[in-house]
This record gives C-alpha cells, sequence and structure tokens, in this order.
C-alpha cells in the first residue's frame, strides 16, 4: 500500500504543479489523507525533481536554442535576463520565510481553505477585468512586466496559493495573453523550482534512507510521466476555455476543506 500511495503522490504532484491549483496543498492534504509518512518532507523535495525534468525535457529545444544564442542573440539575452529578473523575489522570500512557512503554515488546513478560496475569486476577476493582452509570445516579456510577475511569485510560498496561479495571474495583470502567460511561468519554473529542489534537499538529507529509496523512486517517475502528459493539453485547454475551470475548482476544494474543518477534521 505504501507503494501504491507514493505512485498516487507522484501522480498527483505532476499534474498539479504545472496547474493553477497548488501542488504543494494537494501533496500535503494527500498525505493526511492516505496517512503517508514523509519524514522532513524527503518525498515531497525529491519528486518535485520529475516535474521539473519533465519541464526540461518538454521544453530543451527552446532551452538549448536561447542557452546556444546567448553570446550573440539579443532576443536570447533580453528572454534569460527576464527570467533572471522575475525568479530574484522568489529566492529572497523563500531565503526569509521558508522556514515558518513550512513549520506553522504548512501544518494549518484552515489555510489551504483560505488561500484556495480567495486564489479562485482572484482568477475570475482577473479573467473578467484583466487589460488587453499585448504580449502573446512568452519570450518578448519586458523586463519590467517580468519583474511584475516575479514579484506575484512570491506569494506561492504560502500552500495553497499555486506556483502557477500566481505567475500566471501576473502574467496576464502584465498583459501577456493566456498562452504566453501559461508558458512564461513554465519557463519561470525551472530556476525557481531547481533554486526551492537544492534548498530543500539541504535540509532533508539526512532523512534519504535506503528504506525509503524506493517509494521515491515510484513518486519521482510517476511525478515526471504525469507532468510530461499533461502541459501541451493544458496549453491547448486553457487557449480555448480560459482559466475559470480551475478558478471554480480551487473555490470548491476551498468549501470542502472548511466543511472538514468545522466538522471536526484536522
Amino acid at each position: 500500500m505504501t507503494y501504491l500511495f507514493a505512485a498516487l503522490l507522484g501522480i498527483v504532484q505532476g499534474l498539479t504543479e504545472f496547474l493553477p491549483v497548488s501542488s504543494t496543498a494537494h501533496l500535503l492534504l494527500g498525505e493526511k489523507l492516505l496517512g503517508f509518512q514523509d519524514p522532513m518532507g524527503a518525498f515531497t523535495v525529491m519528486i518535485q525533481l520529475g516535474s521539473i525534468l519533465a519541464i526540461v525535457w518538454l521544453y530543451r529545444v527552446k532551452i538549448l536554442h536561447v542557452l546556444a544564442s546567448l553570446p550573440s542573440d539579443p532576443d536570447a539575452q533580453r528572454f534569460a535576463g527576464a527570467l533572471v529578473i522575475a525568479v530574484i523575489p522568489a529566492l529572497v522570500a523563500g531565503a526569509l520565510l521558508s522556514s515558518f512557512v513550512k513549520s506553522v503554515l504548512y501544518e494549518t488546513p484552515a489555510v489551504y481553505a483560505v488561500t484556495f478560496i480567495a486564489g479562485g475569486i482572484v482568477m475570475l476577476l482577473v479573467e473578467r477585468f484583466r487589460p488587453a493582452p499585448d504580449v502573446l509570445n512568452a519570450e518578448r516579456t519586458p523586463p519590467a512586466r517580468a519583474l511584475g510577475v516575479g514579484l506575484c511569485q512570491m506569494l506561492a510560498i504560502v500552500p495553497g496559493v499555486s506556483r502557477s496561479g500566481a505567475t500566471i495571474v501576473g502574467g496576464m495583470l502584465m498583459g501577456l495573453d493566456r498562452p504566453a502567460a501559461a508558458e512564461f511561468s513554465f519557463f519561470l519554473a525551472i530556476p525557481t523550482m531547481v533554486a526551492a529542489f537544492g534548498h530543500d534537499l539541504l535540509g532533508v538529507r539526512h532523512s534519504l534512507t535506503p528504506e525509503h529509496a524506493v517509494e521515491i523512486g515510484i513518486g519521482f517517475i510517476t511525478a515526471f510521466i504525469a507532468s510530461l502528459l499533461i502541459v501541451r493539453p493544458f496549453l491547448a485547454f486553457v487557449s480555448r476555455a480560459g482559466f475559470a475551470p480551475f478558478a471554480w475548482y480551487r473555490i470548491a476544494v476551498g468549501l470542502v476543506i472548511v466543511a472538514a474543518l468545522a466538522g471536526g477534521w484536522r
């Protein structure tokens, strides 16, 4: 059963990491519901690497092109610069607040309820009242707008906010159209998640014991596969339907958590 739970949690991680629904909150809730033991969060940290590698693989051609063109191509230099600018706020927030967030907010399901509902409402409002998009390509995101996306990403340190949701909503507020905002979010995920993974790995390295290796391996593989399969359909879906379905999903999950807490669940 432990291996089955590891596979299920890996799938949850992979499916929710790049959707605007908060993979962290889904994993924490899933672990509580399944009674899955994750000493020091080692399992959660390691399976996130599967999602990172999936997005790198999906965009490998574009990533290699940008890296190869950096010395001579102004467009590649601007795009790389925009990503650097956008990732800085999250790095600062993580360095200052990660201990408090993990020791307090991660253990408070009421926080998930509030952030799920508030995030869904914000998403609906942005869908309705956002400025007319004038950036149709993620690679052409201006530095000032990239900074705006990065400041929104800072909020994702709170469980339930969703890193993907915060950056996509931020991108739409900054004038990116839906697919461009989602794609910029995916690219920004790479340095952000690599930095977070490196930081968290240092904290859990002593919990990476051989007896948990199989669980971690199963979760890693299923997270990689699920992330690989979800990104392209997600982009196609939001191009057609927008983000309102995800907003309503967030509100519904938040209300379920509220009801569960009112009923005595902890």
